[in-house]
């Protein structure tokens, strides 16, 4: 499969005026997992027979898969500037590198520059894909809304969460999933079956995130540990938290929310009670319970290299530290 690091770098953002087209370079040489776009050519690979992609359609699902990494890096761009982020991948964000203003035009340039790489897709597939694209783009800002939303509720489910992370992280894998097998020829039935792999890892990833945001490395984050606990972001832990804490944990917990103090003290003390109510473990389970829904997919596709892949990658993302 193609090296997608190297085609993401080959994107040519030396232009003119230098000061829109500098951070976009900076942002996507920053690195990052590159999912979604190697989902995208892994669920062409897993259409093609012997799950081995030929040229020409490696050639059609490239721009789609491109697309789909530009976009992601967008949303990026503007959340860091929403959530006032300071760090990403370990290095300063745009906005703290440059301005607000930069990170905002800028991060719009990049809009338009997925949408410049998805017009490359095959003209008969293209309407479809277009539909299939925006719909994703819809979801993920109706996502952001309702993330920035539950910054000011006292009161949000767990499947309010769930519905939120749907939309605004879980729907990009599962449209590459399945705008990249569409273009390789997948059959509405495997369609189906790659959009629920990648809507249900999604589901285990984001949860993961949120475990990491708060056990995790910072070395290998990439970001500061505690940044929700400090923010009080609605997260699955902090919600499952709320939702089985007995009266005194609660009140304690309640206490630290109200708390304006961001520092290393409400990080030990939310994570204390975290770990006396057994939350990580919850998500866990739930994260868990999400990756086998997704595996279970895969034996609706042709099996070869490629679904193979899928199956490793999924076991990768909910062990991954980063």
């Amino acid at each position: 499969m193609i090296d997608i690091n190297k085609a993401i770098t080959s994107l040519d953002w030396q232009r003119e005026p230098h000061g829109l087209y500098a951070p976009i370079e900076y942002m996507l040489a920053s690195g990052g997992k590159r999912l979604r776009p190697t989902l995208a050519l892994i669920a062409a690979e897993a259409i093609q027979n012997g799950g081995l992609i030929s040229g020409s359609v490696l050639d059609d699902v490239l721009p789609a898969a491109l697309a789909m990494e530009v976009f992601h890096n967008f949303t990026l761009m503007h959340d860091d500037v929403m959530d006032r982020a300071e760090v990403r991948r370990g290095q300063p964000t745009v906005h703290v590198k440059w301005n607000d203003n930069t990170a905002i035009l800028s991060g719009d340039q990049m809009l338009i520059e997925s949408y410049r790489l998805l017009s490359n897709v095959p003209a008969d597939k293209l309407p479809q894909v277009l539909r299939w694209f925006n719909e994703m783009a819809t979801g993920i800002c109706e996502g952001q809304q309702l993330d920035m939303e539950f910054e000011h509720m006292n009161q949000v489910s767990i499947d309010e969460y769930m519905e939120m992370i749907e939309k605004k992280t879980s729907v990009l894998l599962a449209y590459a999933m399945k705008i990249g097998g569409y273009i390789a020829g997948a059959t509405p039935d495997q369609q189906k079956a790659l959009y629920e792999y990648g809507l249900h890892i999604g589901l285990a990833f984001q949860i993961q995130d949120d475990i990491l945001d708060v056990y995790g490395d910072p070395k290998t984050f990439g970001k500061a540990i505690g940044g929700d606990i400090c923010c009080n972001k609605k997260t699955f832990l902090l919600l499952t938290a709320l939702e089985t804490a007995d009266a005194e944990s609660k009140a304690e917990l309640l206490q630290w929310l109200m708390s304006v103090d961001q520092d290393a003290e409400k990080i030990a003390a939310v994570t204390k009670i975290f770990n006396r109510l057994g939350v990580r473990e919850t998500g866990e389970a739930v994260m868990e319970e999400h990756t086998s829904i997704a595996l279970a997919q895969l034996d609706k596709l042709p099996q070869n290299n490629a679904t193979e892949k899928l199956r490793v990658l999924a076991e990768k993302l909910v062990t991954r530290k980063s």
